[in-house]
Formats: structure tokens, sequence, C-alpha cells
């Protein structure tokens, strides 16, 4: 489960800040600059920025649930790694604009969690 959260955090760093870096690069002078104007990002670092807010606000409860999973020695392993694979293609499905399947694998992801913590209440077993 160790791998997992790992590989978990790197995708947050790929998603969150490494990417939209990347994308930004080729205004080096804003990157720079103290950011005090606006920046009109394209639209591919928009849908970009906008998958990784979503990963933000489920992060913190797959983390939670992982860690807790860790301490009581559950093994949800299968589990958050289809978590992890839903959200590297959520991102990748974002990112290219894909629209329909992106829905259907955030809900999945979703399901995952939602599996992680009736798991964690001793509510299913994995």
């Amino acid at each position: 489960m160790v791998d997992i959260i790992l590989l978990t955090l790197l995708l947050a760093l790929i998603q969150i800040v490494l990417l939209p870096l990347l994308l930004r690069a080729n205004n080096f002078a804003y990157l720079l600059s103290n950011r005090d104007g606006p920046y009109e990002p394209t639209a591919v670092l928009a849908r970009v920025q906008r998958a990784a807010g979503n990963l933000q606000e489920s992060l913190p409860a797959f983390l939670v649930m992982a860690v807790i999973a860790l301490v009581q020695n559950l093994d949800l392993t299968l589990v958050a790694s289809v978590w992890l694979a839903l959200r590297a293609a959520y991102f990748a499905s974002y990112a290219l604009g894909f629209i329909g399947i992106r829905t259907l694998i955030w809900m999945g992801a979703l399901v995952c969690l939602i599996i992680m913590a009736l798991a964690l209440a001793g509510l299913v077993a994995v």
C-alpha cells in the first residue's frame, strides 16, 4: 500500500505542479515574474488545471483511508490501485478533452473511495 500512496503523490506532483509548469514554459517571463497580472491559459492548460483541482478534492480522502488501512493492517491495495489507475485515466481524458468517458472514469474512482470507506468500517470484505 505504501507504493500506491507514493505513486499517488507522484501523480499529484505531475498533475498539479509539473505539467502546468511545462504548459506555461512558452511564457518564461511570466514564470519568473511576481505574477501580479492575469495569465490567460490555453484550453489544454485550463483543462489540466481543472483536472488538478478535481484531484485535490479527492486526494485527502484517499490518503487518509490509505493510511488508516495501513495502520489497521487492512489490505486495500487492489482497490487503491484501481483508484489510482482511474485517476490517471481521468487526468488523461480530461487533458485530451474526452467528455463522456471522463465522467464514467470519475464515477469509477468515486466507487473505489466508497468501497475503501465501507471496508474500513467493516461493512464489506475486500
